[in-house]
């Protein structure tokens, strides 16, 4: 089978899980005996065209615009060009397959030219991240996702609570979608077991404090506030042997602010942007990792947790009560509750060894059920349910 991929980011170029997902899932399908052939953006002095990991990975270039809209536009001008060209080039394509709106123009245009049958991933609505639409740029994105998925074959996404969320928010038939999970490499997170410890950890906090930490983007659905809102009640039941690191880049200008306010500035350390070479070190230091997101589509975050062996708390929204199994795998707070989030911190930090507990179900079920050979297979599953529908009918 020969697909041709459409992704807005993909390795080494990073901005959110989207580059994860398909730089870990493609190379699996490789494996399996397919062609893929993968169109994405250029970055730095990577090379624009190269085979990784068996995947032939087709780097255009786009044009500068006035606003990120226009960029969009341009770059699906580069991808739909360059996609003509390779099918004109490799001859014909069994399936597209785009990665949420952002190469909707392109992955459209290319189906409707060809008339080869397109398969999206919906990663996260535009209605979810905003809890409903209400500017004319959420309009905007919100009908470019609608245009999609009607014009998708099918539809995967990441979990039962997206299913719902493409169902309500995009309109969706119910039995056109697929429910396929992220996945991990669990070797990626590999351990340091010959570096200097107790140096490394003194970097973050003092050596009686327990460490607490949150990774990921600063923005306002990821709920770092609330964590900070619950930092006062953790403290004062610890006896203020806590520390609360923030991890990543970003605004963190209102979160200082607020972590002033709190009177707990002298138990917040705001790291910025932390390599992965370093965050792999820091987690293997570190006591309890939190996400306390009002919404999170998966919670790609907590399996790079589990494969760190750190003990998980997050709320209960989207996918992550999905991922992450209550009492079993971690701990389930409720969402936007800070007096929940602390009682599920504490739940980690005052009982070790059920801690201990949790870590090691968490990294038991990334092989039972977060795996991406078996998520590849689940995908190939879906492909071949298309290339044998679209056999079927004349496309006229």
């Amino acid at each position: 089978m020969k697909i041709l991929v459409l992704a807005w980011e993909f390795p080494p170029r990073i901005v959110g899980g989207i580059a994860r997902h398909v730089g870990e899932l493609y190379p699996e399908i490789v494996k399996l005996g397919h062609e893929i052939h993968l169109i994405t953006v250029e970055f730095g002095s990577t090379p624009n065209y190269e085979i990784v990991d068996g995947i032939h990975i087709h780097r255009v270039p786009v044009k500068a615009g006035d606003d990120f809209f226009h960029w969009v536009v341009n770059m699906n001008e580069s991808m739909g060009d360059h996609g003509g060209k390779i099918i004109a080039e490799e001859g014909k394509f069994d399936l597209i397959h785009a990665h949420d709106w952002l190469v909707s123009d392109a992955a459209i245009a290319l189906k409707d030219t060809f008339k080869i049958p397109l398969v999206t991933t919906i990663h996260a609505t535009e209605y979810g991240r905003h809890n409903g639409i209400y500017t004319s740029g959420q309009q905007y994105i919100n009908g470019k996702e609608n245009i999609l998925v009607y014009n998708s074959w099918r539809v995967i996404v990441c979990s039962q609570y997206m299913r719902y969320e493409v169902e309500r928010a995009l309109h969706c038939p119910w039995d056109k979608v697929d429910v396929i999970y992220n996945g991990i490499r669990p070797e990626k997170k590999h351990r340091h077991p010959d570096f200097d410890h107790l140096s490394f950890r003194r970097r973050f906090a003092e050596d009686h404090e327990k460490i607490v930490y949150y990774v990921g983007r600063m923005a306002y659905e990821k709920g770092v506030f609330i964590l900070l809102n619950a930092a006062p009640k953790v403290l004062w039941s610890m006896g203020g042997n806590v520390k609360f690191v923030i991890v990543g880049g970003g605004n963190t200008d209102p979160l200082k602010e607020q972590a002033w306010n709190l009177g707990i500035w002298n138990k917040c350390y705001f790291t910025g942007f932390m390599s992965d070479e370093d965050l792999d070190k820091f987690q293997t230091v570190a006591d309890c990792a939190v996400f306390p997101s009002l919404y999170e589509p998966f919670g790609i975050v907590a399996l790079e947790s589990f494969a760190a062996r750190v003990p998980v708390v997050v709320s209960d929204t989207g996918g992550l009560p999905e991922v992450v199994q209550h009492t079993q795998t971690g701990v389930v707070t409720q969402t936007n509750n800070s007096d929940s989030l602390a009682w599920g911190i504490l739940e980690v930090l005052q009982h070790s060894n059920y801690a201990q507990w949790l870590v090691d179900n968490a990294y038991q079920s990334l092989a039972a059920r977060f795996s991406w050979t078996q998520l590849a297979q689940q995908t190939e599953v879906v492909y071949e349910r298309i290339v044998q529908e679209r056999s079927q009918v004349t496309w006229k």
